[in-house]
């Protein structure tokens, strides 16, 4: 049944037809259930069937009873367990002091008839077959021969920290040292991005098909492949506000309570802001039939992104939509909140607030733009502060080398001189952009030194042995031979 009310609009009447969603699976008159994939009406398959038919329901598969018992547990796992507990900073950590049948019970693994559910056959027992629970490969680039291939058997939870072992040991690290002198270091892939990326492979996947968790780990890309499509209404467009949907609910809290997992379902939120904290490009999340694919942009990282966000507030350094909203005005000149909305799956009315507040004096990132202060619809840019911290990361601010000389050169033809403030002022770059392009314009001997200062802001620089030579023209007079030399402050051309 379908309810029809009715509600004006802008003075029109409109009928409205409410829909409710039902939790069967409805067929065509010849019986076939069918389900949307891009464009097409394609027929469920069996397995399809049932396992819709268990998220609506819902049936928790991890739940379900195994053939395992608690003496069947391996002893590397149960003390594995016992060490997350312990690092863990609330009441928790009082777990790891039980016994093994109490801990599993607080688990919620083990029934009262002695009986481990899946979810603790998958995180404490061995495989009797020695099946891999992960495959990882790395190589040198993404497309390369795999230099290392492990297959990581059962327990889940050894797997899983074996696995970041591995990924954690191949890691490149960018130093990086803030205005107040306090040096970081940013890992190419971070690590809590990492960890929410391989434990939401392992806990949301699906455990029926008979296939593997994939991670291919290259310099340039981590990637991590689980069996299994997105649950029920979750899809890559809406997975950022979609509510926490767990496949293996009981799996999912287990883990949650180890630490393996985001303690609020909500780890696709930290994958992003940690991967925009460190310079990095926002995960790619691929939803096919029968797989989830997760894609961390690896590389050198944009270091002034990383230094800008260090130097904001705690909560607007936590806060994903200021993420998102830094990220896409890097990429784009202005934005609405029409525009934006997409990008951080809310409402356009929520993302307006959103995009206010971050043009408040606190924290100030942004500014209407001057012709739309007053349109109810306002554009947002970054404030030039923001933009000059940003640097080069601002891809629509980049410069060429050869504008950079040509602006460089010219201003030191006209003033005779040029500073790291000058430089600043002239780019909207931070101290340390500035800093670099005067040691390349040293290192061509474009520019040298010419003031006794050699560290601080009163170093100025003047042209260097190299420094382009004003050219002479000669200029036709009407005879053919009267020719002079045009005075070089008349005409000066650099290159």
């Amino acid at each position: 049944m379908v309810g029809v009310r009715t509600r004006s609009f802008q003075s029109v009447q409109l009928l409205v037809v409410d829909v409710f969603q039902s939790f069967d699976i409805h067929a065509d008159r010849q019986g076939r259930a069918t389900h949307r994939v891009g464009t097409d009406c394609v027929p469920l398959t069996p397995h399809a069937h049932q396992r819709l038919r268990e998220e609506r329901l819902p049936i928790d598969w991890s739940a379900q009873p195994s053939t395992r018992a608690a003496s069947d547990v391996s002893a590397r796992a149960i003390a594995a367990a016992r060490d997350a507990l312990r690092r863990i900073p609330d009441d928790r950590s009082l777990l790891a002091d039980l016994s093994d049948s109490d801990l599993l019970r607080a688990l919620g693994v083990l029934g009262d008839d002695g009986a481990l559910s899946r979810a603790g056959e998958l995180l404490f027992c061995e495989s009797p077959d020695h099946d891999s629970q992960i495959i990882y490969q790395y190589r040198q680039t993404p497309g390369g021969e795999a230099v290392a291939v492990e297959r990581l058997p059962y327990p889940l939870i050894l797997a899983f920290e074996q696995a970041m072992a591995f990924i954690w040991a191949r890691r490149n690290v960018t130093p990086l040292t803030l205005p107040n002198g306090q040096q970081i270091e940013i890992a190419d892939f971070p690590e809590a991005a990492v960890r929410e990326a391989l434990s939401n492979a392992l806990i949301h996947r699906d455990y029926r098909l008979d296939q593997r968790v994939n991670i291919e780990h290259s310099p340039a890309a981590f990637v991590a492949i689980s069996p299994g499509s997105l649950v029920g209404s979750v899809t890559s467009q809406n997975i950022l506000t979609h509510a926490s949907t767990p496949r293996n609910p009981a799996l999912a809290k287990a883990a949650r309570m180890l630490r393996l997992a985001e303690e609020t379902g909500r780890g696709v939120d930290r994958m992003f802001r940690e991967m925009i904290r460190s310079g990095q490009e926002v995960p790619v999340i691929e939803d096919g039939p029968d797989f989830v694919r997760v894609v961390l942009a690896g590389g050198a990282p944009r270091t002034s992104i990383a230094r800008f966000v260090a130097q904001l507030p705690v909560e607007e350094r936590e806060d994903t939509d200021t993420m998102l909203v830094l990220y896409t005005l890097c990429q784009r000149r202005t934005i609405n909140s029409a525009e934006l909305a997409p990008v951080l799956q809310k409402g356009e009315p929520e993302t307006e607030l959103i995009l206010r507040r971050l043009s408040q004096d606190t924290p100030g990132i942004l500014e209407p733009t001057r012709e739309s202060r007053r349109a109810r619809r306002r554009q947002y840019r970054l404030r030039s502060d923001a933009m000059r911290l940003l640097g080069a990361a601002v891809r629509y601010n980049r410069r060429t080398v050869d504008e950079i000389d040509r602006k460089v050169l010219a201003h030191i033809t006209e003033y005779g001189r040029v500073t790291n403030r000058t430089l600043q002022n002239m780019f909207d770059i931070d101290v340390w952009r500035a800093r670099d392009l005067l040691a390349d314009l040293q290192a061509r001997e474009l520019l040298t030194r010419t003031s006794d200062a050699a560290r601080g802001r009163n170093v100025e620089y003047g042209p260097g042995p190299k420094f382009p030579k004003p050219r002479v023209r000669a200029k036709k007079l009407s005879k053919p031979s009267e020719v002079r030399a045009v005075d070089p402050d008349e005409d000066q051309t650099l290159f």
